[in-house]
C-alpha cells in the first residue's frame, strides 16, 4: 500500500508542476485527466504487486530437502552444498542436504521418486544412480517416468591408472598386454554398477580384452590396493588420483571424457589413444519428483543457471576437476535418455550382472 501511495502522491506533484510543454502548464492539464491515468497506473501497478506477491510467497516458503546418495564429502554431497548456499541466499529459505549413501546412490533416488510432487524434495544424483544402476537391475523406480529432471550440474572425467610394476605406459600399450595376457590383468572399481566399474567394462568391450574385476567397497579402498599392488589398473575418480599420480605412484595413462582434462593436460584421452568414441563421465544433477509443476521446474531452471555464474560456486565444481554444463531440463532429460540406453546396450553385449 505504502507503493500505491507514493505512485499517487507522484502524480499529484505532475499536475502541480510549473513547468510547460508546448506552451501549456501542466497544471492546465484536466484534473480528470490525470486521475483517470493515475488510475490506470495504480491498477497496473496493483496487479503487478499482487502477482509478484503470489510468485514470491507461493515457493518456496519453507525449508528444501536435498536428498544425496553419497555419504557427507562425497561427490554429490560436495555439488549439494556449493548450490545450496547460494540459493538459500536466494530463497530466503534453507536448503537442508540429507546424505542417504548405499546402493550406488539408488536409496536417495527412490526416496525422492516417491516424495510429495510439492518442490520441497530434491535428489542431486550421479549417473550411477541415474543411467548405470537402471541399466543393470530391476529396481523400485523408473527414472524416466518417477524422476523430472531440472538440470545437468556438472561433468568429471575419469583417470585410466594403473601401478607402476605394469609395464604399459600407454593406453595401447595397455591393452596389448591385456591380450597377450587375458585375465591375467586385474582391476578395482568402487562396486558392482558403479560407474567406475562400467568405464572398464565398456574399455574391455571397446578394446577386446579381458581383464578380472574385483570390487570394492568404495573408491578409497579401491585406490590404496591399486597403489598396493594388489590389482593392476582402475579407472579412479580424477581429483583423488591426481596426488598419487604426481608423488608417481600411480601412472596416468588416458582420461575417460573426449577432451582432455585441464587438470592433466598432457594425459590423452582414451579416445585419441586408440578406442575412438570412449567416453564414461560421471556426472551430476538436479531431479525432482515426476509430478511436481512444470512452473516449478521452469523457476529453478532459471534460479540454477543463476548460481551457475556465481564464481564461486563454478570455482567449488570446477574445483572436482570437470565441467560446469547447466542446460535446460529438456537437455537433461535428453542426456539421461541417451545414456540409459548406451549403458543397457553395454550390459546386454557384455552380459554384466548386477548380483
Amino acid at each position: 500500500m505504502r507503493t500505491l501511495q507514493k505512485l499517487w502522491n507522484v502524480l499529484a506533484r505532475v499536475r502541480r508542476s510549473s513547468g510547460r510543454r508546448n506552451g501549456h502548464s501542466l497544471s492546465d492539464v484536466p484534473e480528470f485527466f490525470v486521475c483517470g491515468y493515475a488510475r490506470t497506473l495504480l491498477t497496473a501497478a496493483g496487479c503487478a504487486l499482487v502477482a509478484m506477491h503470489a510468485i514470491a510467497g507461493s515457493y518456496p516458503d519453507k525449508a528444501i530437502r536435498v536428498v544425496t546418495g553419497s555419504a557427507p564429502g562425497g561427490g554429490s554431497d560436495t555439488v549439494a552444498r556449493a548450490l545450496g548456499e547460494k540459493l538459500t541466499e536466494r530463497f530466503g529459505q534453507p536448503l537442508l542436504v540429507d546424505n542417504r549413501a548405499g546402493a550406488g546412490g539408488t536409496i536417495g533416488a527412490d526416496i525422492v521418486a516417491k516424495a510429495p510432487p510439492d518442490g520441497y524434495t530434491w535428489l542431486v544424483a550421479t549417473s550411477s544412480a541415474i543411467v548405470v544402476s537402471p541399466a543393470m537391475q530391476k529396481l523400485p523406480y523408473n527414472v524416466e517416468r518417477d524422476l523430472a529432471p531440472v538440470m545437468q550440474i556438472s561433468s568429471v572425467p575419469f583417470i585410466l591408472a594403473v601401478n607402476p610394476a605394469v609395464p604399459a605406459k600407454s593406453v595401447g600399450e595397455l591393452i596389448a598386454l591385456a591380450k597377450a595376457k587375458p585375465g591375467q590383468l586385474s582391476y578395482a572399481s568402487s562396486g558392482i554398477g558403479a560407474m567406475s566399474h562400467l568405464a572398464m567394462e565398456l574399455f574391455k568391450y571397446m578394446a577386446g580384452v579381458n581383464l578380472t574385476h574385483v570390487p570394492y567397497r568404495g573408491s578409497a579402498p579401491a585406490a590404496y590396493d591399486l597403489i598396493g599392488g594388489q590389482v593392476q589398473a582402475a579407472f579412479n575418480n580424477l581429483i583423488p588420483t591426481l596426488p598419487h599420480v604426481k608423488s608417481g605412484r600411480l601412472r596416468a595413462l588416458g582420461v575417460s571424457s573426449l577432451k582432455r582434462s585441464p587438470v592433466l593436460p598432457d594425459v590423452p584421452t582414451v579416445a585419441e589413444s586408440g578406442l575412438p568414441g570412449y567416453e564414461a563421465m560421471q556426472w551430476y544433477g538436479v531431479l525432482l519428483p515426476a509430478a511436481v509443476p512444470k512452473t516449478t521446474i521452469a523457476f529453478l531452471s532459471r534460479e540454477l543457471t543463476a548460481v551457475l555464474q556465481v564464481p564461486a560456486v563454478r570455482s567449488r565444481l570446477l574445483d572436482e576437476g570437470g565441467d560446469v554444463i547447466g542446460g535446460t531440463p529438456e537437455q537433461y532429460a535428453t542426456v539421461i535418455h541417451n545414456d540409459l540406453a548406451k549403458w543397457t546396450r553395454l550390459v546386454k553385449a557384455a552380459g554384466i550382472k548386477a548380483e
